[in-house]
Order: C-alpha cells, then structure tokens, then sequence
C-alpha cells in the first residue's frame, strides 16, 4: 500500500493530536456520566425523585420534552451496562449489585402491572413505558414496542449466568428464571408480529428489534439448557432459527447498507442499525455478517453509509475533514426538535469502530470483501488497498488498525466538542449551532458515552455465544 510520505507523517500528526484531545476527554467525562447515570436510578438518585427502587428514569426533564417516565427499553441498555460493569469486575461494590437487585425486582412489578398493551398474558409486557412510581402510563402511545422484554431478559440474564458461574443456582432457578422466562416466552410468540421502532415512530418490522430479540432467544436457550428446562430449550431454539433468518431480510444489497425498518417510507439509513452492530458485539463472533458484528463487512458498509448520510445536512459539519468523523443523529429524514445530531448515535459510530479495531486485533487480520472496500477506501484514501485479507504485521493492517481507531477517536472527538463543560449530556446537540438541546442528562446519552469509553479501552461483556449462531441455534 503506498500513501506518500508527507501525507503519513501529517496524519499521524492529525492522530496523535486527536488522540491525546479524547484521552483529556474519556478521563473526564468518563466519572461525570457515570455519576449522571446513577442520578437517574431509583429513589435514591439525586435526579430522580419520585422514583421507586431501580426505576430507571429517561431524563429529569419534565417540560420540552417530559420525559420524567421509565422506559423498558431505555432502562434495560442503561442496566446492561451495569451489569457487564459488576459481572466483568469493573466494580464489584455491594452498592452496584444493589441497583441490579434493586433493577430485578422493579422489573418483576411492572410486568405484572396491567396497561394499554394488555395484562402480563394478553401481550402487556410489550408496553414501552411506566410511570416513575410503577404505575401504568395510560396516555396515547406507540404501542407495542416488542424490543423491551428481549433487552430486559439479557439484562437479567446476564447476571443469572454470572451467578451460576459463582455457584447461586438457587436464587437463579427460584427468582430470576421466572421474570426471564416470561420476557423470552413473550418474545418467542411475538417476535413476527408488527412492532413499534426503537424511535416510537414506525410500525412495521425493524432490525434492531429482530435482532435483539433474536439474541434474547439465543441466550434463553441456552440458559434453559443449563437449568435443565427442555421444553424452553426447544422452543426458544426453533423460534431462533426463524428469527435469525429474518434478520438477513434487512440487507439491501442495491444500497449497501441494512435497512432500518420494513415501514416508513423512509430511506432506510438509520443509528437504528448502528446501535444493533454494538449490541450484538460479541469477541468470539470474529467478523460475522449474519450476526452484524461490528467488524463485519455488511456492518462497516452500513457504518459508511450512515455517517456520510448527515456529512452535508448538518451546518456544523461543513468544516469536517473530507475522510473525517461527523456529528451523526437518528435518520437523515428526521425533524424532530428540528431533526439534530443525538449524543448517542454519535457514540456509536466511535463504538462500532472500537468494537472492530478489538476484534481485528484479536484474529490479527482484516478481511476486505467488494461489500466493505468502499469503506476502507474513505479509511485510507488514495491507498491500493483491495478485495483480500491483510494479516499481522503487515502494514495494511498496520495502517487499517491505527485508521480505524483515529476514525473512533474521531467521532467521541466530535462529541467531547459538543459537550458542555459541566459534562452534562442531553438528548440532542442543535444540528447549526451545536448547543445541547431537547431533554437534559438523558440516561440513554451517558449509558451511550460510557459503552464507547469501554469499547475504546478494549473492555467488553461476557460472550454471549454468538459465534456459530448461523450453524446451530
């Protein structure tokens, strides 16, 4: 691969600079969205009074918007990050343990609490949002959003296979399998039937839906098999297999990218699709397509078609460096609040690429198919770079690897510009002026900026399997 030696050393200049500007910002803004997150949890949450025990509040905002409610949906990534968090041995303190507890048995009460969707038989489990004290919310709404048992149930599923490792079957078997079994039953049942987005707006078929539950069902099976439970073994096997074949439906070959949602009449592009690549993010998974891992070459396709998608829309990415990261929000369509970056969406672009720089180093090599050239192309422009598998040491990988990561660094540095300096993190940054906008300390933001920080940092989660899905559910 040549790249014309002035223009290596100013980009390793550009690197090297960037690097030590997000080392400033993950030291900070790490420990601030940390103490945000934990404001927003339960009764004793500096932000979130009203609030019972592991009740996960949106945001403390209670006017434009109101989001001073629980989600399912939003409460289940904030908690599976503090599970990885207790179960990887990042902090084993009682108190964090205390929260999940705490998160568990709020989870059981409000599957139990009729609503609009229905009683805990007739589909109400599929209901997106509570009440802060438990109670059902009986407004208007996008109902069902079937995305949130399969979170809640990796949620807690995670932590039952953390505590068999450490030998507590019988608090597993007696508590934690009935709350999951009701969640993975559910989404066995449903997984085919129309759903709500991820963004409450669409009602069709979406892929990050699909694919969670998907992986809820993959991780029930096994969990069944472990607690000898063979019925839900079999059955969560089978709907598996169906819901995993589904899941390839959303490629768009045409376009290069993975199509959001079935509905919509929307472009397709979408974080939607982003953020599933890191939830499915599994080290022993390599670069599996039919999985979207990050590393994939359907993925970093997808992950090129979505940032470039906001490159031009967005006022304060007009100085962005032609092969550089940009602000990036929900969908180019959007016009919600004006339609603006989201904090979250761009930590996930940063994610994705940590993810697969992880991964990369872990096999030693990068494989290029006609799928993912264009990207690696935008990665290291004018270099030959073709369809092969570049290996460790050699400097394509070299170049791939170290590219990768300063594209990561790239967009967290995107978001460390558009943080304010108290480290607070809204929902959105105005798309002109950059200025945080819509609800303030959004939990999902700091849930969002804290996976990427780890992602940067090599850290992860416990397998969840997914290697050789494709082969055998």
């Amino acid at each position: 691969m040549y790249i014309p030696m002035l223009a290596a050393l100013g980009l390793a200049g550009q690197v090297l600079k960037r690097a030590g500007t997000v080392d400033s910002y993950v030291a900070t803004e790490g420990p601030i969205a940390q103490a945000g997150l934990l404001a927003n949890i339960g009764a004793s949450g500096s932000k979130s009074h009203g609030a019972k025990a592991g009740i996960v509040i949106a945001s403390p905002s209670t006017q434009n918007p109101n989001y001073l409610y629980t989600w399912t949906r939003d409460s289940a990534l904030t908690f599976k990050l503090l599970a990885d968090q207790y179960t990887t041995g990042v902090d084993t303190s009682p108190a964090l343990r205390g929260h999940i507890d705490d998160y568990v048995a709020a989870q059981k009460i409000l599957q139990q609490v009729p609503n609009p969707s229905g009683n805990v038989n007739t589909g109400g489990l599929g209901e997106p949002k509570f009440n802060i004290d438990e109670t059902a919310f009986t407004g208007a709404w996008g109902r069902p959003q079937r995305d949130g048992p399969a979170l809640r149930s990796i949620v807690i599923m995670t932590y039952a296979n953390w505590l068999l490792d450490n030998g507590n079957s019988s608090y597993v078997k007696a508590s934690l399998w009935p709350i999951i079994q009701l969640d993975v039953d559910y989404v066995a049942q449903n997984w085919n039937k129309t759903t709500f987005d991820l963004w409450e707006e669409v009602s069709s078929s979406s892929f990050f839906t699909t694919a969670v539950q998907y992986r809820a069902l993959r991780q029930g099976a096994t969990l069944a098999s472990k607690l000898m439970n063979t019925a839900q073994n079999a059955t969560y096997s089978t709907q598996a297999t169906k819901a995993f074949a589904f899941m390839q439906s959303y490629w768009n070959p045409t376009r290069n990218y993975m199509t959001a949602n079935t509905g919509g009449g929307r472009s397709g592009i979408d974080a939607n699709t982003v953020l599933t690549s890191i939830y499915m993010f599994d080290k022993t998974a390599g670069c599996d397509a039919t999985t979207f891992q990050p590393c994939s070459d359907k993925a970093l396709a997808n992950l090129l078609a979505y940032f470039q998608s906001f490159r031009s829309i967005y006022t304060i990415n007009k100085n962005a460096p032609a092969n550089g990261a940009v602000a990036t929000g929900r969908y180019p369509e959007d016009s919600y609040y004006g339609g603006n970056p989201w904090y979250l969406a761009t930590a996930a672009a940063s994610e994705q690429l940590y993810d697969a720089v992880q991964t990369w180093q872990n096999t030693s090599q990068v494989v290029i198919t006609s799928t993912s050239l264009p990207f690696f192309k935008f990665l290291l422009p004018g270099s030959t770079l073709t369809t092969q598998t570049y290996a460790a040491p050699s400097a394509e990988y070299n170049s791939i690897v170290s590219a990768a990561q300063a594209l990561g660094d790239g967009f967290l540095g995107v978001h460390a510009q558009y943080t304010p300096a108290n480290g607070g993190l809204a929902e959105q940054y105005d798309r002109n002026t950059g200025t945080p906008k819509s609800a303030v300390d959004l939990t999902w933001s700091y849930a969002a900026v804290l996976t990427a920080i780890r992602a940067r940092g090599g850290g992860g989660q416990m397998s969840w399997m997914a290697g050789g899905m494709n082969a055998n559910c």
